[in-house]
């Protein structure tokens, strides 16, 4: 099942009515960035803001989400059939810029200044920096679409 660009507006939309901040990061993010859709996206990888986890939560399981894969504070994703795949990474933000907790007792830094904004189908929305993106994508084997998002990083830098 794949997770469409009509989705990521209508989850966008329904955390943006309550308030929670979100930034795109992952494939998505790396369309965003590249202002189109390069391939097909299992999930949406998205940001949030730790004190908003709950509310998040909430309005995604009234559009029928169920948490498939629970590792808070890292991260819990949610499943809807029908509908797609969201991946939520709570973040604590402190004076702008954030951290999320990462497995083993690390973290991942968001720096404000790495907060930005792309285009999804014609759409301004918020996701996080081409630097960041790269800097996530450090410290595993990347997978295919891993390469290919990567090539399309190192060209936006």
């Amino acid at each position: 099942m794949e997770t469409g660009a009509a989705e990521v507006h209508a989850v966008l939309d329904a955390l943006a009515g309550v308030g929670c901040p979100c930034w795109i990061s992952g494939g998505w993010g790396v369309d965003a960035l590249v202002g189109r859709q390069t391939r097909p996206h299992r999930d949406l990888d998205l940001a949030i803001d730790a004190a908003r986890e709950a509310d998040a939560l909430r309005v995604l399981a009234e559009r029928g989400y169920v948490v498939e894969t629970d590792w808070r504070p890292v991260r819990v994703e949610v499943v809807a059939s029908g509908l797609g795949r969201v991946d939520l990474h709570p973040v604590v933000f402190t004076d702008g810029d954030g951290r999320q907790a990462g497995l083993d007792g690390d973290w991942f830094d968001y720096p404000g200044v790495d907060l930005t904004t792309g285009l999804i189908a014609g759409r301004p929305v918020p996701c996080i920096s081409a630097r960041l993106q790269l800097a996530f994508h450090q410290g595993y084997e990347p997978r295919d679409v891993d390469v290919l998002d990567l090539r399309l990083l190192q060209e936006l830098t």
